[in-house]
């Protein structure tokens, strides 16, 4: 059975929550792990707003320390603790992040009863961070006015489903049947061999869900990216303001449409839209000339990353 995989967006504003768009941060589900991308002011109001269960989280992934995306991380913490968490949790950020929440935690004598740890997050290349049974989480450095990494989700083997029908018409060995699930060919002591394509169905496309944050327009991203099923990319200006996008290190939406054109990405979500827009149709007909698949983010949507099947 393929676990569902899945980005739920809590935020998608940039740094003045206007419009009722709120500050950045996304939980991305893979099966039953739970995990936060950034954690901008009003993450936990946006969390019961959309009925997601906080303590589900398991591990918190901040791309960089501009108050918009990381604001909301003492609260949240602050929450667990008074809601007695026993569950270990794991936050990774960029340096100065692990002081930032400790400073405020001795000055408002909080004692973190639950398993706390930090892992400072580097912007020297890809890293991989997270290592799950059935996923992986890399960083990668993005192009912004301070240290910032983007994250990619990578979805990894599982095991085969076997082929009911071929296990009706023969007996096989416990041991064949193992080591077809792991997807390897097996041969028993008398030389009969159970290879994997006769016993098992193909793997589905395996898939991927890279999330960046603050960027400014950089088509080097693309290595980091490449065949991504669905690429959050931030799109804070229309192409009217392409100069501001530049000065402050950000981008447009139809440079965003162009990273995910270049990079082979499936499907496109826009998003850590500029206050200065209540309306983004302008912005998603710009990208849309470039990628056709391009979306605007929806806070309280929720997008599922799905296999592509390459036509025959």
């Amino acid at each position: 059975m393929i676990p569902d995989f899945e980005v739920t967006i809590l935020g998608n504003t940039s740094s003045i929550p206007v419009h009722g768009r709120n500050h950045t941060a996304q939980v991305v589900r893979f099966g039953q792990e739970c995990l936060l991308l950034d954690c901008g002011e009003g993450t936990q109001i946006q969390l019961r707003k959309y009925k997601i269960k906080s303590s589900r989280i398991t591990h918190i992934f901040i791309s960089h320390l501009h108050g918009d995306h990381y604001l909301g991380l003492v609260g949240l913490l602050s929450s667990y603790q008074l809601s007695k968490r026993k569950k270990p949790l794991k936050v990774f950020g960029p340096k100065g992040l692990d002081d930032i929440i400790t400073t405020h935690f001795r000055w408002s004598n909080t004692q973190i009863d639950y398993p706390l740890e930090f892992v400072e997050t580097q912007t020297d290349g890809k890293h991989l961070l997270l290592d799950h049974p059935r996923f992986q989480v890399l960083s990668f450095p993005l192009v912004h006015r301070l240290p910032t990494t983007g994250f990619l989700i990578q979805e990894k083997k599982g095991l085969r489903n076997l082929i009911k029908e071929k296990l009706h018409e023969k007996k096989i060995p416990l041991q064949a049947i193992h080591e077809i699930r792991q997807g390897r060919d097996f041969t028993d002591p008398s030389g009969e061999q159970y290879r994997v394509e006769d016993y098992a169905h193909p793997l589905p496309p395996l898939r991927s869900y890279a999330f960046c944050s603050d960027t400014r327009f950089e088509p080097d991203l693309v290595r980091f990216l490449e065949g991504v099923d669905l690429l959050y990319h931030e799109s804070t200006f229309t192409e009217a303001d392409a100069k501001r996008a530049t000065e402050t290190f950000h981008s447009t939406g139809k440079q965003a449409a162009e990273i995910a054109r270049i990079s082979g990405a499936k499907s496109l979500l826009l998003g850590h839209f500029s206050s200065r827009y209540g309306n983004l149709d302008e912005m998603l007909a710009e990208a849309k000339t470039i990628f056709p698949g391009s979306v605007l983010s929806k806070e309280g949507d929720t997008y599922s990353i799905q296999p592509h099947y390459e036509p025959n």
